[in-house]
């Protein structure tokens, strides 16, 4: 497949517009075109031993969930281990590729894949997603009523010479037992106070102005983190179990929230993949299930009762790759080989 084509069906696979703004993600390095990928390579940290691994299985394209290219890079030399990385890359011909913190936010994804460390539950976003784009252009409508019609005339002219005012209509109204006619337009936070300072010259025009805030429509099942309610409540120690047996671990952290013990129920959890403090800071819920967390927000969170189990950064990670690898195969028509690096860990250990 064409890497461009493959890059594409990514795309489609995980709209980038959902990632975080902070993030760096999609197509990090392009081998010079054409470029065919035969081999995609699955991996959720870019360390320079998996870059070895990838070059070794003939990899023409790695999928890095964690981008390792992160901060600009002033210069691309044989100095630091990032640089490094791109060097061999394009030595190899391999292109990187990182969706991050898109799949967070996907309903298929890592952290949907989290959820189901602990049994049978149901979930929804902490932080839902909204569409890329507001339901109509403008970010702000405003509205006003007027039985004047030489002095609208004369507004509707002045408004007609504000930049970015846009769906500008008017419409036979009956207000206050009188017919009238009712202006509607939309426009951008800049043009608003134009708009705004325009009316405010008629005071019966500006009593009757109405502003509202158009808000982007929510994206169902997809956003930051979940808060998970289980069928049945089971105790800590149960939940302890299942989410070591999911992500494949002999050890976790545990904090255990004020007045808690290891019997407690729990019926809701709050998670996310990676590291979790602002997402979960201030969230109810019976027990926090992420990577790491800062000192502070864990006492925060054992003072408020809340339980807390960390599982260090990518090992909330590092297990969706399988689903992925299966996921991908189907969303691509099973057109390209794609395997998950053996290489790929956790660098924190228990000595």
């Amino acid at each position: 497949m064409n890497l461009r084509e493959l890059v594409s069906a990514l795309n489609d696979f995980a709209s980038l517009s959902l990632a975080e703004s902070w993030d760096n993600v999609g197509l990090l390095v392009e081998p010079s075109p054409p470029h065919t990928v035969n081999t995609l390579f699955l991996t959720n940290d870019l360390t320079e031993e998996v870059m070895e691994e990838a070059v070794q299985k003939a990899a023409d394209l790695i999928l890095s969930y964690h981008p390792p290219i992160f901060t600009p890079l002033k210069r691309v030399t044989w100095k630091t281990w990032k640089e490094r990385l791109v060097v061999r890359a394009l030595e190899h011909r391999i292109g990187i590729y990182s969706p991050h913190t898109a799949y967070d936010a996907i309903p298929h994804g890592v952290n949907n894949w989290l959820t189901k460390g602990l049994g049978a539950c149901t979930s929804v976003p902490l932080r839902p997603s909204t569409a890329p784009s507001y339901p109509a252009e403008g970010i702000h409508r405003v509205e006003f009523c007027t039985d004047n019609t030489e002095h609208l005339e004369t507004v509707l002219s002045k408004i007609k010479d504000i930049q970015e005012v846009s769906c500008l209509t008017t419409l036979p109204a009956r207000a206050e037992g009188e017919e009238q006619t009712r202006v509607s337009l939309n426009c951008s936070q800049k043009a608003l106070l134009e708009v705004v300072a325009l009316l405010s010259q008629n005071s019966l025009l500006y009593h009757k102005t109405d502003i509202l805030l158009l808000q982007k429509p929510l994206l169902p099942h997809t956003g930051m983190g979940r808060l998970c309610t289980l069928s049945e409540p089971v105790s800590l120690s149960h939940i302890i179990t299942r989410i070591k047996s999911h992500l494949k671990l002999p050890h976790i952290r545990l904090a255990m929230g004020m007045g808690k013990t290891l019997e407690s129920p729990v019926k809701t959890a709050a998670l996310c993949a990676g590291s979790g403090s602002s997402i979960l800071k201030g969230v109810e819920a019976d027990l926090y299930l992420t990577g790491e967390m800062s000192h502070h927000d864990v006492l925060d969170a054992v003072a408020n009762g809340v339980s807390v189990i960390l599982c260090e950064h990518s090992n909330t990670e590092r297990g969706f790759l399988s689903e992925l690898r299966d996921m991908l195969t189907s969303h691509l028509l099973n057109k390209i080989n794609i395997i998950v690096s053996e290489k790929d860990r956790d660098p924190l250990k228990v000595a």
